[in-house]
């Protein structure tokens, strides 16, 4: 008889928990559809647009309003960014005035103007300086593959591994510290002038063949010190990782390496063609008419120095718009390298 109540009471009371378990449970389904929403609300409220970077048109429905702190802060910015545009612009303005008075006012301003910018000469002798600017750009052209390609190959031997390579590394960095310290006059002189008087079978005489193998060896060194930096700057893990995927190492040199480095170095690599485009008017010293030794001769025939003032600016036009260019690019990599991206 006394089992029997005790049965009901038991039964009662499993009967209430698992109506509380099934009501925590039905409330927990309803908490996280709920919390589902309202997290789902936070979210969107947090990735809404930001106007000043999301380029898309802003809705009728977007609840974005600038706040009236906002709105003044920007409007403070333009003012000082035309305040300082202007006060540029005044200042670079008044210095060409003050260095145009300067000039003109000098004692000898009128000979000057005579032997250095005379219009009459600088219509003469511009044709002839045109005509040998072809010899200058081919020398830049032809001599800048063939710089790229020896810099990258003594850059290579330089960084190569083990004993073995030794006598390499030797000699490729005997190779670049002797053309780094040489001057280029130095060695434009030896080539155009000491190659022909060995009077070797097969070998051209020829000054501006010969001032490009002179260019060519002297820039190569310059470049390969670019290169190898760029290689230098790659981390080791890069390498390591190729190694662990089962390349050699030439293969991770390769495939690896090298892509990045020559990426990281292209700027510096366009610094030195400009430097190599004006250096070509050095090949003048061995008789090759080009821009400069054609000014050179327009010169002599009248003692006026303007074709000399043509051919600087010749040079100037072409080297500006390479300048900026490469400006340009180094800006664009270290913008994309600051934002995590490609390089």
């Amino acid at each position: 008889m006394s089992e029997a109540p005790m049965s009901a009471e038991a039964g009662a009371a499993g009967l209430r928990k698992d109506g509380r378990e099934d009501g925590r449970e039905a409330g927990g389904e309803a908490g996280g559809e709920g919390g589902g929403r309202v997290g789902g609300g936070s979210l969107r409220k947090g990735l809404r647009r930001n106007p000043r970077t999301d380029p898309r048109p802003q809705g009728p429905d977007d609840g974005y309003r600038p706040s009236a702190r906002r709105l003044a802060h920007e409007a403070y910015r333009r003012s000082r960014s035309r305040r300082s545009a202007l006060i540029a612009g005044v200042s670079t303005l008044a210095t060409a005035v003050a260095l145009y008075l300067l000039v003109v006012n000098s004692p000898g301003w009128e000979a000057t103007r005579k032997a250095f910018f005379n219009a009459d000469y600088a219509r003469r002798a511009l044709p002839e300086v045109l005509k040998g600017l072809r010899i200058n750009l081919e020398l830049m052209f032809g001599c800048g593959v063939l710089i790229l390609v020896l810099g990258l190959l003594l850059a290579v031997l330089r960084t190569l591994r083990g004993p073995v390579f030794l006598p390499v590394r030797l000699l490729a960095t005997a190779y670049v510290d002797f053309f780094l310290g040489l001057p280029m006059i130095i060695c434009l002189l030896v080539m155009i002038t000491g190659v022909p008087a060995l009077r070797l079978t097969g070998v051209t005489t020829d000054p501006m063949l010969l001032g490009g193998a002179a260019l060519v060896l002297t820039y190569s060194a310059y470049v390969s010190e670019v290169f190898r930096a760029g290689i230098d700057s790659v981390h080791p893990s890069q390498r390591a990782a190729a190694r662990s995927l089962g390349l050699s190492n030439a293969q991770a040199m390769r495939y690896v390496v090298l892509p990045q480095a020559v990426r990281r170095v292209v700027p510096p690599l366009l610094n030195n063609l400009v430097s190599l485009q004006k250096d070509t008017g050095l090949v003048s010293i061995g008789g090759a008419i080009d821009a400069v030794y054609a000014a050179k001769i327009i010169a002599s025939r009248s003692f006026n120095y303007t074709p000399y003032v043509v051919a600087g600016l010749v040079f100037i036009v072409l080297t500006v718009p390479l300048t900026r260019f490469t400006d340009w690019l180094t800006r664009r990599m270290n913008r994309r390298q600051h934002q995590g991206g490609a390089v």
